[in-house]
């Protein structure tokens, strides 16, 4: 196996698991969500993934990053709702976060279908 599709694989292993990891509190697990898909997309650019899952994985660390910026930039100027003077609707800014999570998920599991298809229509030795 060559070293680049050896450190793809790793690198979109350890993203997936800190992005799962980081789900069981999105709040303080923000930073390790966005660095997990971080990671993903840089393995998949690294395995020389097919184009559409390369922009697809992007899309998914560009959402994650607004949402996680907005999230932290609401907290710095006291939160939304209650005694803030700011209305719930500041919220819809975050709503970028959890849609990339969401749609690392479903990448991550055509991912997961496409190569158990793909492996078990292989040719056997």
């Amino acid at each position: 196996m060559a070293a680049r599709v050896l450190w793809s694989r790793i690198l979109v292993a350890l993203g997936g698991i800190g992005m799962a990891l980081g789900a069981v509190d999105p709040v303080e697990g923000s930073l390790l969500i966005l660095l997990g898909s971080a990671l993903v997309a840089f393995g998949l650019f690294l395995g020389k993934r097919e184009r559409p899952v390369l922009l697809y994985s992007l899309w998914v660390l560009v959402l994650i990053a607004f949402g996680v910026g907005a999230l932290f930039a609401l907290s710095a100027v006291g939160g939304i709702g209650g005694g803030s003077g700011r209305s719930m609707w500041w919220g819809v800014l975050i709503l970028p976060y959890p849609i990339g999570w969401l749609m690392a998920l479903v990448g991550a599991m055509y991912l997961l279908v496409r190569y158990l298809r793909d492996r078990r229509r292989a040719p056997h030795p």
